[in-house]
């Protein structure tokens, strides 16, 4: 049977507050009645509502007086703001909505500093603005094991979403998915360069790369063979493909992938210390 449609609030309005409304909106996960937004500019609050039919407003209160306690409340500020959109607010002892926070490197231990006790962390990428997101998320300590079914919801309007039994690895998860994309344009830019290099059109060449990265996630992603049988399919003995995966070997490519990741992730672990 179908969920009953959920109240989303969300204290910030911008980028990733639409991608996930949008998402949200399509997939009939909540209904443009059950929705109230924060957001301080003017502009955007209109932009908001003549686009999508929900309810906006200047106070971060009223978003939490709106909606109830089987509700969720998406932090979608800027980390650095976060503490003020939530002084004041009524997070006293007694019942309050899920809130998930989808702000990059603001810890379980901040948020609970802030005065969140019921709250998921997670780690969503920028692909969540096409709806193809990649995310990891965490429980905090006050929320409750049904919590999770509710940032699953939530989270799978703009992609997939992994639940992780240990804060640390959101860094490993930051490293990976939410800093990846960046690996992927320079494969991408690079497989262009390799294009034009040997006579293709710019853009031609790019769209090409592009959509060789695509379909070759796809095939991974719907399948259940593993990459290395995938690229073994493509090599034929003595042929073209495999004379470029050797090249790739000796420029160290996948040792350069991992080290990507490592240092992406230990730099999120830094920046977590501060």
């Amino acid at each position: 049977a179908m969920a009953a449609p959920l109240a989303v609030g969300f204290i910030g309005g911008g980028q990733m507050c639409e991608a996930l409304l949008g998402g949200l909106l399509s997939q009939g996960t909540t209904e443009a009645g059950l929705v109230i937004i924060s957001e301080p500019l003017e502009t955007r609050r209109t932009y908001l509502e003549n686009k999508y039919g929900i309810k906006t407003t200047a106070s971060n209160d009223e978003v939490l007086k709106s909606i109830g306690i089987d509700g969720a409340v998406i932090l979608a500020v800027k980390p650095q703001v976060a503490a003020a959109a939530l002084s004041g607010l009524p997070l006293g002892p007694s019942k309050t909505p899920l809130f998930i926070s989808i702000m990059a490197g603001v810890t379980l231990a901040k948020l609970a500093e802030m005065g969140l006790k019921r709250v998921a962390r997670t780690m969503p990428n920028t692909p969540a603005l096409v709806g193809l997101g990649a995310a990891g998320y965490v429980l905090g300590p006050g929320a409750a094991a049904s919590d999770s079914s509710t940032v699953e919801r939530v989270m799978s309007a703009v992609g997939i979403c992994e639940k992780l039994a240990d804060e640390k690895l959101l860094d490993a998860v930051t490293g990976l998915s939410g800093s990846g994309p960046a690996y992927v344009y320079m494969m991408i830019e690079a497989m262009s360069d390799g294009g034009v290099k040997n006579g293709l059109p710019r853009d031609v060449a790019m769209k090409l790369a592009a959509q060789t990265v695509l379909g070759s996630a796809k095939m991974v992603l719907q399948g259940d063979k593993h990459p290395a049988q995938l690229k073994n399919a493509v090599e034929s003995p003595g042929g073209t493909t495999i004379a470029g995966t050797a090249a790739l070997e000796s420029a160290g490519f996948r040792a350069g992938v991992i080290s990507a990741v490592t240092a992406a992730k230990e730099r999120a672990t830094e920046l977590g210390k501060l």
